[in-house]
Parts: structure tokens; sequence; C-alpha cells
């Protein structure tokens, strides 16, 4: 359970009530008042003016030519991969299939429960040029294509559900399919497990699936990104939350937490009674900003598929730096196409949450959850 009684309360309140989104506020300048300068005085002051220095206010966020800052991370990249759509893909997550490779080299990892309270990881990536082996790669579920569709990503799996066919014939959802046209060109099959924890990708087979396909490699025109990053020069400590250094969600199957480490300022992600190591470091990964986000849920059928309310809104935990700050997330309305638009997170003021720039792990929790969910 949540150990803190201030933070069910905001919460509480949350789920049941509105939250004001808009802010007005004004700034008034005093006038100028000009003093008289004595005649004897003059020449004192045109001496001083000249002696004066203006430093020039440096912008925080100025970058080197052909760099700009991360979609995904906020951090400085080059522009050919800033401005390059990333890719998102599902990850394997049974006990079987573990450790993962690649994952360390997502800049958003997402984490949903399916059929079974399994739970499955999509990472969204940016730069992987140069890795020879992601995965291993699963099916769809509906709700991870909404969640894919807020970074522009271009979408991949290994098969679907059922229930994920109509999203997936959408024209505006761009996926590469192990079962699809360039399944044989974009994914290959190791000979180190079995069907089905042995199916992965590499940089070279995307780039093949993604020109087979024809699909859009850059992103489109007006697109600004999901998250609200710091300036390069700041650090968001969560200063007046609470403290939260041990994290569970509470998933029942792989039962992961998130331990804060002092040392690096970054929370490390435990499962399976271990570390998470990804496979190709051999190292654990660790994420500078965690952020529960309540969903509310339905399950489809007698065989326990899941369906997750991504549109609507809800309530939301921000952790980093061992605190916790507590809002409400909604999805923006974009006229053209409500799906393609970004979940954004509000503070308690109405004020879009500004998170720290590095990478970012999402548990989707359901709703119901909530009040199992530890924070300590």
């Amino acid at each position: 359970m949540i150990k803190n009684n201030n933070i069910r309360k905001i919460i509480s309140a949350v789920l049941v009530g509105a939250m004001c989104l808009a802010l007005v506020g004004c700034n008034k300048t005093e006038p100028e008042v000009t003093t008289p300068v004595a005649e004897s005085s003059k020449e004192e002051v045109k001496v001083s003016e000249k002696e004066e220095t203006v430093e020039e206010a440096v912008d925080p966020n100025a970058l080197e030519p052909g760099m700009m800052r991360s979609y995904l991370s906020g951090l400085p990249v080059d522009e050919k991969i800033g401005n390059r759509r990333p890719i998102a893909i599902m990850l394997n997550n049974l006990e079987a299939a573990q450790p993962m490779s690649g994952i360390s080299y997502a800049d958003v990892v997402y984490e949903y429960v399916v059929e079974g309270a399994i739970t499955r990881l999509m990472g969204v990536f940016e730069n992987y040029d140069k890795l020879d082996k992601i995965g291993s790669v699963r099916s769809c579920r509906e709700y991870f294509v909404y969640t894919a569709l807020e970074f522009d990503a271009i979408y991949m799996h290994f098969g679907q559900a059922a229930y994920a066919l109509d999203i997936l014939g959408k024209d505006y959802v761009h996926n590469l399919n192990g079962l699809g046209e360039a399944g044989d060109t974009t994914f290959y099959r190791t000979t180190d497990r079995n069907a089905p924890h042995n199916v992965y990708t590499s940089a070279k087979g995307i780039e093949a699936g993604i020109k087979k396909l024809g699909y859009r490699e850059d992103h489109y025109d007006g697109f600004k990104g999901k998250f609200k990053f710091c300036d390069l020069d700041k650090v968001v400590t969560n200063e007046d939350g609470i403290k939260a250094t041990h994290l569970e969600p509470k998933y029942k199957i792989n039962k992961p937490w998130f331990e804060y480490n002092e040392e690096t300022q970054k929370y490390d992600r435990y499962q399976y009674d271990g570390p998470q190591i990804d496979d190709l470091t051999g190292e654990q990964i660790s994420f500078d900003n965690v952020i529960f986000q309540y969903n509310n849920w339905v399950q489809l059928d007698e065989k326990d598929y899941l369906a997750f309310d991504c549109h609507s809104g809800g309530v939301f935990q921000y952790f980093t730096h061992g605190k916790c700050v507590v809002g409400k997330w909604v999805r923006e309305i974009n006229e053209d196409n409500y799906d393609m638009s970004a979940v954004r997170y509000y503070d308690m003021d109405g004020n879009e949450l500004e998170i720290n720039n590095g990478k970012t792990f999402i548990c989707v929790v359901q709703d119901t959850e909530i009040e199992k969910v530890v924070i300590e």
C-alpha cells in the first residue's frame, strides 16, 4: 500500500474531482523614473557608462550546430537522430525470455499488464543504429499502439491479439509485423532459446523493413514531442514531494520494483527477484524518471484479454531524486487525429510537469490496484 496518507488523499481527490488546467497571471512593470543629473556630474556619468560591461544572457539550452534536444530524453542529439521517427518495440517480459537484449538503449520504456497478469514491455528507441540484436519481440496489444502513436513511432511486433486488428489497420499506424509483409526482412530467430522467446530484430532489419513498406522516416511537420523537459542546466528534485526511494507497481507475476541509487541519482530496476539486466551490456537498467500512470481498464473476455483506456485521463505519480509528486494525465485534443495526440502530465496547480533529462520508465497500472502500490 502507499505508505503516506497525504498522498492517498491527493490521489483520491484527483480521481473524483476535476483539476483546473489553466492559471491566469499578470506581470506589472513599474514606470521608469528619471532623476535629473547635475551639470557637475555629467562627465563622471559618461565615463562610468563607458566602463560598464553588459553581459549577454546565456541560453542554457544552446547547442552546437547540427544538434538538437531529443524528443525522448531531452538530451542533445544529432539532428538526423532527433528528427528521425523512433521505433517502439514489443518486448517479451516472461521469465524464460530474460535477460532482454538492447533494452538499455531505449530512452523510454512502458510496462502494461496483459492476459494472465503477466506484463509486456515496449521500448521506444531513438538511436539504435549499432544494435544487431533487440528483443525478444512479442505480439501486439491495442493499448500499446495508442501509446506508440504518442511518439510518432514506427511500431514493431510479432503477431497480435484479434482485438488489435482494427487499430493496426488504420492508415496512420505504421507497423512492422513479424507475421506481415516485412516479417522475414525485419525479424530473425536465434537457436539459443525455444520459440516464442527467440524472435529478434536489428538496426539492419528495421531499416530494410521501413524501406520495404515505404514508411515516412522523419517526424511529421509540427511534431512537438510528449514530455516537457527541464533546461539542460537544471535538475528537477521534487523537493516538495514525499520520500520515494523504493517503488513497487505490484504486478503479480514478475513482481518488479525500483530502488533509488543515491550514488547515480537514478532508479535501478528489479524483477523476478533480482536486477533486470540487458544481455548486450551485462548491466542493470536504470532510469532518471519513473512514472506510475493509472488507467481505467476492462476485461474483454473469459481468456482474460484486457483493454486500457488511453484517452480519458487519470492520475499519475512522478518519481525522481528519491521523491514523489502527484498530478493528472490528460491526452491532449488533436482535432486532426485524436489517436496521434500525446498524453501530457500536469501538477496539482494545473502546470505542465517538467521532468529531468534522461531515460524514463512508465508503469501503466490498473486504477483499481492503486491501493496496493508501495511507495517508501
